[in-house]
């Protein structure tokens, strides 16, 4: 059931099988997956995972080309509250591991907020990644066109950008090597820099090499109408024309709520086995937060791995087959 701050109290004295922190294609997915293995099961959902923001699911088997990430997550959602799970809207600000249980410490609300603790058996931190993006005087400039035709992903998106005019977007020299791969798709690539960093000679004659245009100048904005980015103005008032843009300037990992627990990452990612269980064994990381390909549909599976291996290791634990409320005593 879907909780609210009025119906909290009806759960905090219970134990759940697994508490699932984010609900994203890797969340729903566990959730929907514990559900159907008779798991008890509580997801909290701070609103906006990434998918929420692609406008159009091109490359997701079995749906239209045009479906945007948040039907996926609608439906994903109602899904998962038709098997009975429960799903709270909340930030989880931290994690105790209390040696058989966890304890969820939740703030619900942004506005006079209430406080809870939830406790669960196993954790799934399925919380994501947020991308950075170009920092503009007027951020509105930039997220009226990101998600659109200002891409994040090269993997997800590159096929979009085939033989057109494409701008890369880095806050790094290193950031501003997707570049070559995007060469595959197109030869029409412009970097910037936005005037926040140096490249050096060896990088410049690559570009070169490649036929790549360098502009180092600060953006002002982004130029378009209807989402659709169609150039950049520079600080001087110059307009580069682009068809498409990548941006590559990393993503902040939300994960700070594990901070208290000491477990194994690589590059700000969480390193798990094949079945996505990290280094502590009753906590797994699916999706983004994993290392790993950023993709919807490998989420997806993420989430059903996770959900199955813990399937098993508590069915191998008490070894008979139980009833779908005796899962949630307390």
């Amino acid at each position: 059931m879907q909780l609210t701050k009025q119906t909290l109290n009806q759960h905090t004295d219970q134990v759940y099988d697994v508490l699932v922190v984010g609900g994203g294609a890797a969340g729903l997915s566990a959730g929907i997956y514990l559900q159907r293995y008779l798991l008890s099961t509580l997801i909290i959902d701070k609103g906006k995972a990434r998918s929420h923001w692609m406008q159009e699911l091109h490359n997701y088997l079995g749906l239209p080309a045009d479906t945007p990430g948040r039907d996926v997550l609608k439906q994903g959602k109602a899904h998962y509250l038709s098997l009975d799970g429960d799903y709270l809207n909340g930030y989880v600000e931290d994690v105790i591991d209390e040696g058989e249980t966890f304890a969820v410490h939740v703030r619900i609300g942004r506005t006079n907020p209430t406080y809870a603790v939830f406790r669960s058996r196993y954790l799934i931190a399925a919380s994501g990644i947020i991308d950075h993006l170009p920092k503009l005087a007027d951020m509105q400039n930039v997220f009226e066109y990101a998600g659109h035709n200002l891409h994040v992903c090269l993997i997800c998106d590159g096929y979009e950008m085939r033989d057109k005019r494409a701008g890369v977007f880095g806050n790094s020299e290193s950031s501003l090597e997707v570049a070559f791969p995007l060469g595959w798709f197109t030869p029409h690539i412009t970097l910037f820099t936005n005037g926040e960093f140096e490249v050096s000679p060896a990088f410049r004659d690559r570009l070169q090499t490649h036929g790549y245009q360098l502009v180092e100048q600060p953006i002002k904005q982004f130029i378009g109408e209807n989402h659709q980015m169609s150039g950049v103005e520079l600080a001087d008032g110059s307009i580069i024309e682009l068809d498409a843009g990548l941006v590559s300037m990393g993503s902040k990992y939300h994960a700070d709520y594990l901070k208290q627990i000491d477990l194994e990452y690589q590059s700000g990612n969480l390193i798990t086995d094949k079945m996505n269980r990290t280094s502590h064994p009753r906590i797994f990381a699916v999706g983004d937060l994993k290392v790993g390909m950023n993709q919807v549909v490998i989420a997806a599976a993420d989430g059903a791995l996770a959900a199955t291996q813990i399937w098993r290791d508590i069915r191998r634990a008490e070894g008979t087959r139980r009833s779908p409320t005796s899962s949630i005593a307390a």
